[in-house]
């Protein structure tokens, strides 16, 4: 997949978050920004995404992905 595909499952699934994919073919970076991680610990707001991702991983679409989920405020900080 290309992380221009990988970004409109993304952004299909869960229109609310803001997105961003970069990566080469075989390993990927996902940044989530939105307000729906509010009340969401880490594990909580990876397992958001990996929901939407695990059918391209479990067929080998994916190989490698390091998700980055953060609240907007936290996105500001950063």
């Amino acid at each position: 997949m290309t992380p221009a595909e990988i970004l409109q499952v993304l952004q299909s699934e869960a229109p609310e978050v803001n997105w961003f994919v970069d990566g080469d073919g075989y390993k990927y970076e996902v940044e989530a920004v939105a307000d729906v991680f509010n009340d969401l610990n880490a594990v909580k707001r990876q397992q958001f995404v990996y929901k939407i991702l695990n059918p391209y991983i479990a067929d080998g679409r994916i190989h490698a992905v390091t998700i980055r989920a953060l609240t907007p405020a936290e996105k500001a900080g950063a």
